[in-house]
């Protein structure tokens, strides 16, 4: 993939040189250098991991390195992903979590202590903002909960934490639309799916402020998909504002920081 084609895909997929610093690792001033043509030759190194996010599958969508699963288990058929639907969703066996994203079927692992830390801090202080400070049809919620998140019969997925604030997406068993904030806690088993296929599902459905949590890191990559694909990168030992509750909302996860080891 040369690089004028990594251009158009940047474009296309509607990612600033932030989002894209932050997707590949690759510093913001290498990246502000290569596509203003400053940097005439690249490495290698870069390009591949340019290409990585970039480059589109023969269906035309984005490249994820984590494969969808490969085997039978819970009735999965290798053959028919990509043409799965919610119905098929809702006959998996319910000893066990997946994911519905396009037509695909996606195995969720258990998950581990420390993910349930960050999840249940970063819920529980969500709970305490909205209660102070409104609006009344705020309110959070924490996974396991389907999300039909573009309202249709392809998709279905569980974030780790949500706040909604449409009261019609809440009614029923279970959220209708895209959330309007989402955060996901990294496991190994969701790496790949969280920081590429879904950062560019929420967009495209519309949610406004994503968070990715890196645990053994102790990082939050906040996205701001309502203003640009504005990036934002916090440690745990910074207080993190909630963008879209306009500074009522502030995050830290300091005090969790001793568990987690």
């Amino acid at each position: 993939m040369n690089l004028h084609a990594m251009q158009q895909r940047k474009q296309e997929m509607g990612y600033s040189l932030a989002t894209l610093s932050s997707l590949t690792g690759v510093p913001l001033g290498t990246l502000q250098k290569i596509f203003s043509g400053q940097t005439q030759r690249p490495r290698q190194t870069t390009l591949e991991k340019l290409a990585a996010v970039l480059q589109p599958t023969p269906a035309g969508t984005m490249r994820v390195a984590e494969r969808a699963p490969a085997y039978n288990a819970g009735g999965i058929d290798p053959q028919r992903q990509g043409s799965y639907t919610i119905k098929d969703y809702f006959a998996l066996p319910e000893d066990r979590r997946y994911e519905l994203i396009d037509g695909v079927i996606y195995e969720m692992a258990s998950p581990s202590r420390q993910h349930q830390v960050i999840a249940g801090a970063l819920f529980s202080q969500l709970l305490r903002c909205v209660e102070e400070h409104g609006p009344a049809d705020c309110y959070p919620y924490i996974a396991p909960l389907d999300v039909q998140l573009d309202r249709d019969n392809k998709t279905m997925v569980q974030p780790d934490v949500m706040l909604c604030c449409e009261s019609e997406q809440q009614s029923g068993t279970r959220i209708f639309g895209a959330p309007a904030f989402i955060a996901e806690v990294l496991s190994p088993s969701s790496h790949q799916r969280d920081i590429f296929l879904k950062l560019h599902k929420y967009k495209n459905a519309g949610v406004k402020e994503y968070w990715v949590i890196y645990p053994e890191r102790q990082k939050v990559v906040v996205y701001l998909l309502a203003q640009d694909d504005d990036v934002a990168v916090y440690t745990f030992d910074d207080t993190i504002p909630i963008t879209i509750s306009e500074g009522r909302c502030i995050i830290s996860l300091t005090s969790i920081k001793g568990r987690l080891s």
